[in-house]
């Protein structure tokens, strides 16, 4: 088996995920597949914030204490938060209680409707940073994805979203915002979830 990938379940797949159901599902169904609904973009740019110096199977498995605490991600609700809600937030054990990263999620909700004024959409603004196919490795391994923890698009982001007011949104960050919303596919080649994701990309277009 090359490295970065394992069977389970009869099926070839990125390693990351194990064999935790929850992880399995999230990486078959939702990591990759292009993300262009507004809710679910600020959803998962929100939850990348709160998964800096986390994994990301922590964020997983408080997904839906966070969308009941963030009234489902609704942006106009977010950005109308207070000190109030900040201080029920702080309090809320089912969610990662990290006061900069709650009061960055109203932040970059009260911001978000500026960049729909300027883009058209949310969805807009974030697929133009969808990097040029011939910058990206021809075969996709391990080694290969090791070396992309961050790339010139991701930088790109984070350094636009910083000067529109955003934060918590830096590059590294951003790369794993784009790997989840399928701005790439980062799924290896060899890993059964690839293929489709590509399919999915290309009737997306």
């Amino acid at each position: 088996m090359p490295k970065g990938l394992s069977s389970t379940g009869g099926l070839t797949r990125c390693a990351w995920c194990g064999d935790d159901p929850l992880y399995v599902a999230y990486h078959d169904s939702e990591w990759g597949f292009p993300v262009r609904d507004e809710t679910r973009l600020f959803e998962k740019i929100s939850l990348e914030g709160f998964q800096s110096g986390l994994s990301w199977i922590t964020i997983l498995r408080k997904r839906e204490n966070f969308r009941r605490a963030f009234a489902a991600f609704d942006v106009e609700r977010v950005a109308r938060f207070t000190a109030r809600d900040i201080q029920r937030l702080l309090g809320d054990a089912g969610i990662v209680r990290h006061r900069g990263k709650i009061e960055s999620t109203i932040n970059n909700a009260r911001r978000f409707d500026a960049i729909v004024s300027a883009c058209g959409s949310f969805a807009n603004y974030v697929w133009q940073f969808e990097p040029d196919p011939r910058h990206r490795p021809r075969r996709l391994t391990w080694a290969a994805l090791q070396r992309m923890t961050t790339t010139p698009e991701s930088h790109a982001l984070s350094k636009d979203l910083k000067r529109r007011g955003w934060s918590f949104i830096g590059p590294t960050t951003m790369y794993a915002f784009m790997q989840g919303t399928g701005l790439v596919n980062d799924h290896l080649h060899g890993c059964h979830t690839r293929t489709r994701v590509e399919r999915q990309r290309l009737e997306d277009q």
